[in-house]
């Protein structure tokens, strides 16, 4: 019998909680359940208001791993959902508004990913993200390098950035930015990937061209893109192990000298709250949003 669970008023069924999701720790689906209910107060705020891609993965990241854009059959009626637009005309997306529909969504069992927009103004970009993708034999280390180097250089722009890890190899840049399209903000941070490689050839690279990849940080700028989404922070990554896309303190960046410096599980992201509080917080307050300057990067 599937237990029914009262989360704010709200009545769900969660199933299967005993199942092993994360066979390499034994990591089952009801911890997946407290994990998010554990983090939910910092969480909640970088999904509000944005459409949710999810990434599912219902038997673990060794069974099939899926896309699913579109509001699932069997949604609650009590979960926000919007029409979003979509190139191929608009469809109508999950929107994580409270701990209960955040819940429902992660009995789902599914990553997190959204847009670097808002459902009241899909038109505009209130988000930049950069993604550090490392090219083995490279690694978090040689990402750190580059978020440095795009820490200070978006710096000169007026632009305060705020790194994660990605959950996964490579590191996340993100950055709360004002009145300006996505394809304004896509061209700026083409443009910073470009000047990065130029001043770093042998470590950065803005191009996805796979030969070029072995040993250098792709300097991924397409998740600009109003179509394109980044995991969120805070989702566990469907990985060998449950892994976290977790904000990290720019003091951790520049101290990382082994790739395992920068991996967190479930279990690490509690007491980090406990200790340095959501360092992504900033980037919810419109007070601190930067402006992308005229015309692309300042010279």
């Amino acid at each position: 019998m599937t237990p029914i669970t009262e989360v704010e008023g709200r009545r769900l069924a969660l199933s299967n909680l005993e199942k092993v999701l994360y066979p390499a720790t034994g990591f089952t689906k009801g911890e997946v359940l407290h994990y998010y209910a554990t983090v939910a107060d910092a969480l909640l705020p970088h999904l509000r208001d944005r459409p949710l891609s999810f990434l599912r993965y219902p038997d673990g990241p060794d069974g099939q791993v899926f896309f699913a854009k579109n509001v699932p059959p069997g949604t609650p009626e009590w979960v926000t959902t919007a029409e979003v637009p979509r190139s191929e005309g608009p469809a109508r997306m999950v929107v994580v508004q409270d701990l209960a529909s955040l819940v429902w969504a992660a009995n789902l069992v599914t990553e997190f990913h959204t847009p670097q927009w808002v459902i009241q103004r899909p038109e505009l970009a209130d988000r930049l993200v950069f993604d550090l993708d490392p090219g083995a034999p490279a690694t978090v280390v040689e990402c750190c390098e580059v978020a440095l180097w795009l820490r200070e250089r978006l710096a000169a722009d007026g632009i305060e950035a705020y790194p994660k890890t990605s959950g996964s190899k490579g590191l996340h840049l993100l950055a709360a930015v004002r009145g300006a399209s996505s394809e304004r903000v896509t061209e700026y941070a083409r443009q910073l990937a470009v000047e990065a490689e130029r001043a770093a050839p042998r470590l950065a690279l803005h191009r996805m061209t796979r030969s070029l990849r072995p040993g250098k940080v792709f300097v991924d700028w397409s998740q600009n893109a109003a179509r394109k989404t980044t995991a969120a922070p805070y989702t566990l990554r469907a990985r060998a192990e449950p892994t976290v896309s977790a904000p990290v303190t720019w003091e951790e960046v520049e101290e990382c000298r082994s790739a395992g410096t920068l991996t967190f599980m479930a279990s690490d992201v509690a007491p980090r709250l406990q200790d340095f509080g959501d360092l992504l917080a900033p980037l919810t307050d419109a007070g601190r949003a930067g402006t992308v300057p005229e015309g692309g990067a300042a010279s």
